[in-house]
């Protein structure tokens, strides 16, 4: 019998591993969240419910079906915020490094696996990557968090204002777009923030770097030595400017003067709001101005 299921997990291909990964993964999810331990009423979540949340989690959309702030406890938002992460680095990154601290062989299968789950050029170079984009992630979501503290702190006291900083800088830097916010501060995302710039820039880069792809990142490292880019590399960067741009521009001239958006800010506010705007709408899920009360030519815009 244990012949016969190495041989059935030996015949699956990469693509398949993948998708039964993140199946498991949202389904693990998916149980946790239901229970009552993960809701702050202590009582059992609606399966389907649960379901949507660790799906929308592990996929970075941002999507939710209940308040992530209000409804789920400490125990269901660190759930989610783990779905998050996993997502957004993928499961087999994870996977591999465990591996690789282990001191586990990695086998031609498992690395071909990973390129195709992350997108990799070429096979060759597959664990230096998986350790480059490990240390990347925790790089920029520590710095993302040390400086999101500088709000949060004196706001919500030490202890509250650095989980929220934590939890804010992944969702930001894995393109999730889950919040904390909604009852704390403003209504909700970071509406509350659409005037301070230490916030809305934070947000913003994190969303652009977690955005560019572990890809784009190594090409870049690597073009002081090689002095030559892929053309996946200059693709996504001339279509990420050009769309942040375009974006933001588009914003500001349908929404300057919106009373309920835009014309109570200043120059400077007015520009940031547009660029968080533009920047967020393309995946991250966030938002500094409240998205209901746009006009709806802007709203068609978001949905372009």
């Amino acid at each position: 019998m244990s012949k016969t299921k190495r041989f059935r997990l030996s015949a699956l291909s990469s693509t398949q591993i993948i998708l039964l990964g993140y199946a498991a993964i949202i389904l693990f999810g998916a149980i946790l969240l239901s229970t009552p331990l993960a809701s702050q009423a202590r009582v059992w979540t609606s399966f389907p419910d649960a379901l949507f949340t660790a799906t929308s989690a592990t996929c970075v959309t941002g999507l939710i079906v209940v308040p992530t702030a209000t409804y789920w406890s400490l125990f269901g938002q660190l759930i989610i915020l783990g779905l998050i992460q996993i997502g957004g680095m993928g499961f087999l990154t994870m996977a591999v490094m465990i591996f690789v601290v282990s001191g586990k062989r990695i086998g031609l299968r498992q690395r071909f696996t990973m390129q195709e789950s992350i997108g990799a050029p070429a096979l060759g170079g597959i664990v230096r990557l998986t350790r480059f984009i490990f240390k990347g992630v925790l790089l920029f979501e520590s710095i993302g968090a040390i400086i999101l503290a500088t709000r949060f702190v004196p706001m919500l006291g030490p202890v509250r204002g650095i989980y929220y900083s934590i939890f804010h800088s992944i969702s930001a830097f894995c393109n999730a777009g889950f919040d904390l916010m909604a009852g704390v501060a403003g209504e909700g995302s970071i509406t509350y923030f659409v005037s301070d710039p230490v916030v809305n820039i934070t947000i913003m880069l994190l969303i652009i770097i977690g955005g560019l792809g572990f890809v784009v990142w190594n090409d870049l490292m690597a073009y002081r030595k090689t002095r030559v880019l892929l053309l996946h590399t200059k693709i996504v960067l001339m279509v990420t400017i050009f769309l942040i741009l375009f974006g933001a521009l588009g914003y500001l001239g349908l929404e300057w003067d919106n009373e309920k958006t835009m014309q109570a800010l200043d120059m400077k506010g007015k520009i940031g709001a547009a660029f968080m705007q533009s920047i967020t709408m393309r995946t991250a899920g966030f938002n500094s101005i409240d998205l209901y009360s746009m006009t709806d030519a802007a709203k068609v815009f978001s949905v372009v």
